[in-house]
């Protein structure tokens, strides 16, 4: 993720575009072969937990019949995660691209080895679109996603942080989004999974930064049917601002 030595500090998005479409040309026909598009985008995406890290590229795959071989993905590249990691520091913006592309389509040929790791992303992005749209869903679909770290997963857009146990104890949490730690409102007393939407961070996700809260596990649990997962927008504040 982190920058190489090189001279390029700054690169607009329109040049950026070109440079992609340069190296894409010299990537061999048969490591593209159902790859639909390698797109560039504005987006800026943030690692959720370190401060100096960003999602460089991304590859989506888009449809499938079954079988897997014939998967289409489009990758994506992330001018505005280049631009922040070249402000970071020394930073070779034909190296980076080259590294991300290859790595990216790499991705799309795994996907297509792999027909259950694709069905499973699949299923996810389906209860993913189910939640956003206020249907039930299930409460573990995200660990069908991309993790990201350990407890932290990516559906499209949306980054999901795993904590077990305190909801409904009253008290006052925290949560570290991108290097910086914010406090968490309590959420609202209940049994039930919470899916909290943060809202206030400095540097926030294309999609919706979500904290999930399962209820710490108890035996008579077992005997009970599993309690839909509740939704809430929370507004996350800093320790000292």
């Amino acid at each position: 993720m982190s920058g190489v030595s090189g001279p390029d500090t700054c690169m607009r998005i329109e040049e950026f575009r070109s440079l992609v479409a340069r190296i894409a040309r010299d990537v061999p026909p048969e490591f593209r072969d159902g790859v639909v598009a390698i797109d560039v985008s504005p987006k800026t995406l943030p690692h959720p937990l370190r401060g100096d890290v960003y999602t460089l590229g991304e590859c989506v795959p888009l449809e499938w019949s079954g079988s897997g071989a014939d998967l289409h993905s489009r990758v994506i590249l992330y001018h505005g995660s280049f631009a922040c990691l070249a402000r970071l520091g020394d930073f070779n913006w034909h190296e980076e691209a080259w590294d991300t592309l290859t790595h990216e389509l790499r991705h799309h040929l795994e996907w297509r080895a792999n027909v259950d790791a694709l069905a499973a992303y699949d299923w996810a992005a389906e209860q993913n679109f189910a939640r956003r749209e206020g249907e039930p869903f299930d409460p573990l679909f995200y660990r069908s996603g991309e993790e990201l770290a350990p407890g932290v997963y990516k559906v499209d857009d949306d980054v999901f942080i795993e904590r077990e146990g305190g909801a409904g104890s009253g008290e006052q949490g925290e949560v570290v989004w991108h290097g910086r730690r914010y406090r968490v409102p309590p959420p609202r007393a209940g049994a039930a999974p919470l899916f909290l939407t943060l809202a206030g961070l400095l540097d926030q996700p294309p999609g919706d930064a979500i904290l999930v809260v399962t209820p710490a596990r108890r035996l008579l649990d077992l005997f009970r049917r599993p309690r839909a997962p509740l939704q809430q927008v929370v507004e996350v504040t800093l320790p000292h601002g």
